[in-house]
């Protein structure tokens, strides 16, 4: 925890460069519902809104 506003700047400025550097992608979303994931299933678009809106399936295949 940083009181001053500038050194509060500074230091994300400072996280941010070195993920730029690492070519990091930090988790900034995370569901809480168990979801699952298989490579095979194409066609899928989750929504961004919400998780439970999206589940038509009339666009899903499954590839094997």
């Amino acid at each position: 925890m940083e009181a001053d506003p500038a050194k509060r700047k500074k230091l994300v400025w400072d996280i941010d460069y070195k993920l730029q550097q690492d070519m990091a992608r930090p988790v900034i979303y995370h569901l809480r519902a168990a979801t699952c994931w298989q490579p095979e299933v194409k066609g899928l678009t989750m929504m961004t809104n919400s998780q439970y809106n999206g589940w038509r399936f009339e666009d899903v295949w499954l590839d094997k």
